[in-house]
């Protein structure tokens, strides 16, 4: 899934069907709503400082490999103060056990 804004690049026809060739679902916000990418851009942001800028990758396939890695740490690991100090998967757990 890819997820953007309305840009006008993200919705000529041509970039679209490169998107479905290649089997990736597009996601947009709605028109003149940004906060429907506020936490894709969150998490953006907190995934180039952390991941993206202090390291160095061989090619994209190491790249790749860091990312999945990452996500999951970010996932299962990395604890949130807005969470209560745990990770999203142990927030979801908790909260999903009390109701």
């Amino acid at each position: 899934m890819l997820h953007s804004d309305q840009g006008w690049h993200y919705q000529h026809r041509s970039y679209q069907k490169s998107l479905q060739d290649h089997k990736i679902v597009q996601s947009m916000s709605r028109k003149g709503n940004c906060l429907d990418n506020a936490m894709m851009e969150n998490f953006f942001g907190i995934m180039k400082s952390e991941l993206l800028y202090p390291n160095t990758f061989r090619d994209m396939e190491h790249f790749k490999q860091e990312l999945r890695k990452y996500i999951s740490y970010y996932n299962n690991d990395r604890i949130k103060l807005r969470l209560k100090g745990m990770s999203p998967v142990q927030y979801r757990t908790h909260y999903a056990v009390l109701s």
